[in-house]
């Protein structure tokens, strides 16, 4: 396979999907911050009308629904008549249902595919018809999520586990084809983005996320660390690797802990508010964090192990001498 090389993010046009709040909207402003050209995509036009007033000229808006089957087609060209090609797409638009599966419509579920595994694969899709020969990188946005379902979050979860399982196959398409494109999954923990405020709420009471509740603009950090550095995966926020690795070697302890603590770290006990909207069919207020007043970790010390890979052997070298000396004062 030949060598993957990714230009500067001064010198890339990026194209961010979900651009409109969270994690997208802190991507486009890292990536517009950086010198890049950034195409962002989203339901909420007035939401992309602000933030390209906001981030300058080189920033091109296009309002889309990525339920829409064609909705990744026309953003791809968009970007292209704009600034003339595309280097790196990052997929992360997703809508959720919050509540028990027997509870949600299933239609609802279905509209939550269609815009975060289907709006990824076709946007997936686009993006590769305009890098497979001049390079580039696809970023797809899991998450912790991909790799354990939690109560409450099925169909969110079942989604994300789609979003990774697909971006591991292709991954291995590409390379086995030898295109020069990077394909990486990040997987974030609990992010303080609008998540409580936007998903559809079937629980009957104010959700919010289990802690810790990480910064958004870390999962930014490493969307934009893997437009130029090729990684087959990134993730942010130790707490969520170590809950993942606790599910897959503690799989029965791991349910049981989510039926007894689960619902409770994902709910406040009150009545939820009567009036309160969702996104899952039609936008809302958008912005990068949530209203929500809780405990956020603007750090990920996970996170720069695996950006700065010598921090990394430190940090393990450190953990094995550690270890030396308990063994011995044992």
């Amino acid at each position: 396979m030949p060598a993957i090389r990714l230009k500067p993010l001064s010198e890339q046009v990026i194209v961010v999907t979900g651009a409109s709040s969270g994690i997208g909207l802190a991507t486009a402003e890292g990536a517009a911050a950086a010198g890049a050209r950034v195409v962002m995509t989203a339901r909420n036009a007035d939401a992309l009308a602000d933030a390209q007033a906001r981030l300058g000229p080189n920033v091109e808006i296009v309002v889309a629904d990525l339920a829409e089957f064609d909705a990744a087609e026309r953003i791809a060209a968009a970007a292209v008549a704009r600034f003339g090609r595309i280097d790196t797409w990052v997929n992360n638009a997703a809508t959720v249902t919050i509540g028990r599966v027997y509870d949600t419509a299933i239609e609802d579920q279905r509209h939550a595919f269609d815009v975060g595994y289907w709006g990824m694969v076709n946007g997936t899709l686009a993006a590769l018809k305009r890098l497979r020969e001049t390079g580039g990188a696809i970023i797809n946005v899991g998450s912790i999520e991909s790799d354990r379902g939690v109560i409450l979050q099925a169909q969110y979860s079942a989604m994300k586990h789609a979003v990774k399982g697909f971006t591991d196959a292709f991954r291995t398409e590409v390379e086995a084809d030898g295109l020069p494109v990077s394909v990486t999954l990040i997987r974030p923990a609990a992010m303080h983005t609008p998540f409580p405020e936007h998903a559809r709420n079937l629980t009957g009471h104010p959700i919010t996320l289990p802690p810790v509740i990480y910064d958004p603009r870390l999962s930014a950090k490493a969307i934009l660390f893997a437009a130029e550095h090729p990684r087959r995966s990134l993730s942010i926020g130790g707490t969520g690797v170590f809950g993942t690795a606790m599910a897959q070697h503690m799989p029965r302890l791991t349910d049981l802990i989510l039926e007894r603590f689960g619902e409770a770290l994902q709910t406040f006990d009150k009545p939820a508010p009567a009036d309160r909207d969702d996104n899952l069919y039609e936008p809302r207020t958008d912005a990068i964090e949530s209203e929500q007043d809780v405990y956020v970790r603007r750090q990920s010390l996970w996170l720069e192990a695996q950006l700065h890979r010598g921090l990394a052997l430190g940090l393990a070298g450190a953990a094995v001498v550690a270890g030396v000396g308990l063994l011995r004062r044992r």
